[in-house]
């Protein structure tokens, strides 16, 4: 053996002792994937967004009503086995990211960095996430890379504007990815890197969303990213109150009936819903309720979004609004066949399929694998009442030992966790992505560096360097 395989080969044993846990995990993460992508092939699909995206990815034409960030990721793979396996190896990267940043940037043991990993790699609803045909795990990356750039050196700018160029490209896949770069902004002041890379990168982020922007308003004749108004009226239809609010006329057709009041997404697609009433003009209409619900009763709008927000915290999953629509998260016993229904564009799911790959891509059920992920669904994942524990134990060592680092996955896990519920309606399928921001914040409060510490292993690494090589010499 040749002495430069040896040195590989110890090198080897020597990062698997340092990071065994992570590679513990990280295999096991695979493992259940893999055990995943047979049980359910080649993968999951959410009616109808999941056709929407893949129109828009034929087409390649901007969706109305949401970006189409994920459209332009689909397009190329040409195979949904392809697209999903890729997925997964993302999810995967999400969890490399976090325990690159925190063995880099903090004084954690190898072992403590790994098990903020754990609900990343293990949550059964995070592997869901990744085999749905939806944009929640894309944007999730894009926003943890780029945390990960600005965690990692803050003050350098190929760093600083890659960052936001991912948060951008976040932006164009789900907008909520747009309050993100103003969090990262404020948190680069907060940090002390400079205006002048503040300005770099929100110009970068700015330039790169104006893209988007234009090409848009090409296809609708409008600036924008995609929207809707009738999501936040729906999230109006659970507090407002017309007595109170004194609709003008024209707009009162859209206010609620008297009683119980039914679930946010209800009001969107219930037949006997007011916003059925209201023809071509429905978006300008809602829009038109929605501010003057805002105005006349900002604080029912806070109480009801945020109290929502809060059942992220419960031990059990909330069914919200209804059981039909939180079973799209579940690994299901078994899946019918897709109709002829039209899913988008004119064009129906099994069309949309065959344009895109040349075949049907179905779901498939296969046994035992798909038992096996049930059954593994129904224990392994993070519950509620844990998440609340990891931000209760953030906010206690930053009050007790304040690092600015740890606000910058601290704003992004509120954030995710709070407007969703705010703007449009608590969904357990929003509250996923926040658990790596939630993790790596609690990890950063307890175990980040300071500067100082930090120059001073940069010059003990530099020590010794040169006596490894003296000793392999």
């Amino acid at each position: 053996m040749s002495t430069g395989k040896a040195v590989d080969i110890i090198s080897a044993g020597k990062f698997i002792r340092t990071h065994w846990l992570f590679v513990a995990l990280l295999v096991s993460g695979i493992v259940i994937r893999v055990i995943t992508s047979l049980g359910y092939c080649p993968a999951l699909w959410f009616w109808a967004d999941s056709f929407s995206y893949l129109s828009s990815a034929l087409d390649l034409r901007p969706l109305e009503s949401r970006p189409s960030g994920y459209s332009l990721f689909l397009a190329p793979f040409r195979s949904v086995v392809a697209l999903v396996t890729v997925q997964h190896l993302l999810g995967l990267g999400i969890a490399a990211c976090l325990y690159a940043v925190l063995r880099r940037r903090t004084f954690l043991p190898a072992w403590a960095a790994a098990l903020a990993t754990a609900p990343v790699l293990l949550d059964a609803y995070q592997i869901q996430l990744e085999h749905l045909v939806m944009a929640d795990l894309l944007f999730t990356f894009l926003v943890v890379g780029g945390v990960t750039l600005l965690l990692l050196n803050p003050r350098s700018w190929t760093m600083v504007i890659t960052a936001f160029l991912l948060l951008a490209f976040s932006a164009m896949t789900r907008t909520l990815g747009l309050p993100l770069i103003g969090v990262a902004a404020v948190w680069l002041l907060i940090a002390r890197a400079g205006w002048r890379r503040v300005l770099a990168g929100a110009g970068a982020a700015g330039v790169a969303v104006a893209g988007y922007a234009f090409w848009y308003n090409a296809a609708y004749g409008s600036y924008g990213l995609g929207s809707s108004s009738v999501w936040l009226w729906s999230r109006t239809m659970t507090f407002a109150d017309c007595g109170r609010m004194d609709p003008p006329e024209n707009l009162k057709v859209l206010c609620p009936d008297i009683g119980p009041r039914l679930a946010a997404p209800a009001y969107i697609w219930d037949p006997q819903s007011p916003i059925m009433k209201t023809g071509k003009q429905r978006d300008e209409m809602a829009s038109e309720f929605s501010m003057l619900a805002l105005r006349s009763q900002p604080l029912d709008f806070l109480t009801t979004g945020l109290g929502d927000a809060m059942w992220a915290f419960r031990w059990d999953r909330v069914v919200y609004p209804s059981p039909g629509t939180q079973s799209a998260y579940q690994f299901p016993e078994s899946v019918k066949p897709l109709t002829d229904k039209l899913a988008s564009a004119g064009r129906s799911a099994p069309e949309l399929m065959i344009q895109y790959q040349g075949s049907r891509a179905d779901t498939q059920v296969v046994e035992p694998f798909a038992s096996w992920t049930r059954a593994y669904q129904r224990h392994v994942y993070l519950r509620g009442p844990l998440l609340g524990a990891i931000f209760v134990c953030t906010f206690l060592v930053m009050i007790i030992r304040f690092r600015a680092a740890t606000l910058l996955p601290l704003g992004f896990a509120l954030t995710l966790l709070l407007l969703p519920p705010l703007v449009a309606a608590f969904d357990h399928r929003y509250v996923v992505p926040v658990v790596p921001f939630a993790c790596l914040a609690a990890a950063c409060a307890v175990g980040w560096r300071s500067p100082a510490s930090n120059v001073q292993r940069d010059q003990d690494r530099k020590e010794r360097v040169p006596a490894r090589r003296a000793a392999h010499a």
